[in-house]
């Protein structure tokens, strides 16, 4: 895929995860949407990569924003708890009845997120530098 941010503004329908590449914790949680996404429907950047970068600024976010999870739908962009929700319903399958939790106030879903955001690095571990994608998944990633 490899698209550009020009081409991703070009698709119907677009589906891109800005994640914390140095995140164990968030290395993780890419790798189980990748093993549930059964119709390829997401493509992947870290933040901290070149188009991860381009993005947060096309979106107007600093550019230093690993602390949360982002979720571009087409024109639109979602953080925190609302991105994982948003991204829970659209793996279809099971994981969609997680979405019934937007009902909790967004005030509460994102406590408990930030909750987990503050403490990833100490319970989950850092990297050093963003992991390379599995050759199988390369075309799913930004580059």
């Amino acid at each position: 895929m490899n698209k550009t941010s020009d081409s991703v503004k070009e698709n119907s329908e677009t589906n891109i995860i800005l994640f914390d590449g140095v995140c164990n914790l968030c290395n993780k949680t890419v790798q189980f949407i990748l093993k549930n996404d059964h119709n390829a429907k997401f493509v992947f950047a870290s933040l901290q990569s070149e188009s991860g970068q381009l993005l947060t600024q096309q979106l107007g976010l600093p550019p230093e924003r690993p602390d949360s999870l982002i979720y571009i739908k087409d024109d639109k962009f979602y953080m925190r708890s609302t991105a994982v929700l948003l991204i829970f319903q659209k793996l279809g399958s099971n994981w969609r009845y997680l979405y019934g939790l937007i009902l909790i106030p967004r005030v509460v879903r994102d406590m408990v997120y930030d909750f987990i955001a503050k403490r990833r690095y100490r319970c989950f571990g850092k990297r050093e530098f963003c992991i390379a994608p599995a050759a199988e998944y390369k075309e799913r990633f930004l580059e």
